[in-house]
């Protein structure tokens, strides 16, 4: 274990490996909970402090000597709540990147091996409102700020970012309060609104979810049989999924995360097909079926998805449950519809009363949704005049970040380049990240 002191940032390096063709090393900083609290603090203050871990990728291509003189990409995962990527081999964008870069990979503070905040440990910090304000403290902005003061502390010159889904929300937020700190900056499936409520997000992505649901029963009409009859079932129905809890239609609705995907898309006819089986009591889901969409609608990897959802999108206002109030315009998704659809990224208050690792958090969730005073999370006018090199792959048929919101925010960033493609959904990064990730870097340097 090596650990120094730079700036006064505590910096530990545990573990050391390689294998398959790649090197990783193990990062650990201490940074603080509020990093604008503790501005100008002196280094020996007793200022709370939180950890964050991101792990570095180096080829085994490169040297020792040449690794040191690589320069560093970070990258930011999508979310939130999400850790990141955990992988043993250099494939897809890891696989491009890793020939002239050393990979940081940042599990986001709350996330992975950063100090956790979940349902067992956000109690330490006392009553809901306690929980509340603690978690105010893990939006964009001190994601943000975290990565700057690791990029200092690890002797970096401004980096690049790469930024997928909520990494991307993070890169344009870095944009607008640290600039200096980057060289160039890459999107995928990421430009979030800059200005407005919450609700004209959901207005357009519930469309955008209504019309991928038409797409996808179009190949698979049998399929839209199958999932109300699934729905109809539940309905009359005692079902328990492995952890115990009662599945309702609601949550088993949250299948759609499925439509998000290029290939991702087709696993959900076969979830869909193993739904029902025979049984002494007459047809029942299958424990085959219940374990798949267990894994698919439990929240207990990533709480933080659900907590601070719509708090990404709050600026100076409450977000109010916005999804919830605006699904109130699409009754084609309520649960009791003729035939429901299925549904995609957005977070409803009952799925504080039905997920487990969710329900302790109910009140936690319910101060945030109601909180007022959010701030800014982008400064419109710095981006206006921005001259970081930024491009952004944009899909036109993405359900979760909507195609025209995105290229409002692309129009507002001096600069941007934005590619526009039908060819990749949301998760396009997955589907061929090596190619996107090449043709980004081209363009942020001027070669496409």
């Amino acid at each position: 274990m090596a650990e120094r002191v730079v700036e006064g940032v505590a910096h530990t390096i545990r573990a050391r490996h390689e294998f398959r063709g790649v090197r990783t090393t193990e990062h650990f900083f201490a940074v603080p909970l509020d990093h604008w609290a503790s501005a100008g603090v002196e280094a020996d203050s007793t200022a709370e402090t939180i950890t964050v871990f991101a792990r570095e990728f180096v080829s085994a291509e490169h040297s020792e000597e040449d690794t040191a003189r690589l320069p560093w990409l970070l990258y930011l995962q999508g979310g939130p709540g999400g850790r990141g990527t955990r992988t043993t081999s250099l494939t897809g964008w890891m696989k491009a990147a890793a020939r002239s870069f050393r990979i940081l990979m940042l599990d986001q503070r709350g996330t992975g091996l950063s100090t956790p905040a979940d349902r067992n440990t956000l109690p330490l910090r006392g009553d809901a409102a306690a929980q509340a304000d603690y978690l105010t403290h893990f939006r964009a902005d001190s994601i943000v700020a975290d990565a700057e003061l690791i990029r200092k502390t690890l002797g970096s010159e401004p980096w690049t970012v790469l930024g997928q889904s909520f990494g991307g929300f993070c890169a344009l937020t870095y944009l607008s309060f640290a600039p200096e700190g980057l060289s160039e900056v890459l999107i995928t499936g990421g430009l979030a609104p800059l200005e407005g409520p919450a609700e004209r997000v959901y207005k357009a992505t519930f469309q955008r979810v209504a019309e991928r649901n038409a797409e996808y029963f179009g190949w698979y009409p049998e399929d839209r049989k199958r999932v109300t009859r699934i729905a109809r079932h539940l309905e009359s129905t005692d079902e328990r999924l492995p952890s115990g809890e009662r599945l309702t239609t609601e949550r088993f609705q949250m299948v759609g995360s499925f439509l998000g995907g290029n290939a991702r898309v087709d696993a959900l006819h076969t979830l869909l097909e193993d739904a029902f089986v025979p049984s002494p009591a007459g047809e029942r889901l299958s424990d085959a079926f219940l374990e798949q969409v267990y894994g698919l609608v439990s929240r207990a990897s990533n709480p933080l998805y659900a907590v601070l959802h719509e708090s990404i999108y709050g600026q100076g206002q409450a977000t109010g449950w916005a999804a919830w109030r605006v699904s109130g315009e699409f009754p084609e998704f309520h649960p009791d519809a003729a035939e429901p659809l299925l549904t995609g990224e957005m977070v409803y208050p009952w799925y504080f009363e039905q997920d487990p690792a969710l329900v302790p958090l109910q009140e936690v969730a319910a101060l945030l949704a109601g909180k007022q005073d959010w701030k800014p999370l982008y400064d419109v006018s710095r981006l206006k005049a921005n001259t970081v090199p930024v491009a952004a792959a944009v899909y036109r048929d993405d359900i979760y970040v909507d195609f025209q919101l995105s290229m409002e925010t692309a129009a507002a960033v001096r600069g941007l380049q934005a590619w526009t493609t039908g060819d990749f959904h949301h998760d396009g990064i997955g589907e061929d990240g090596e190619g996107i990730f090449n043709r980004l870097l081209g363009m942020v340097r001027g070669k496409n």
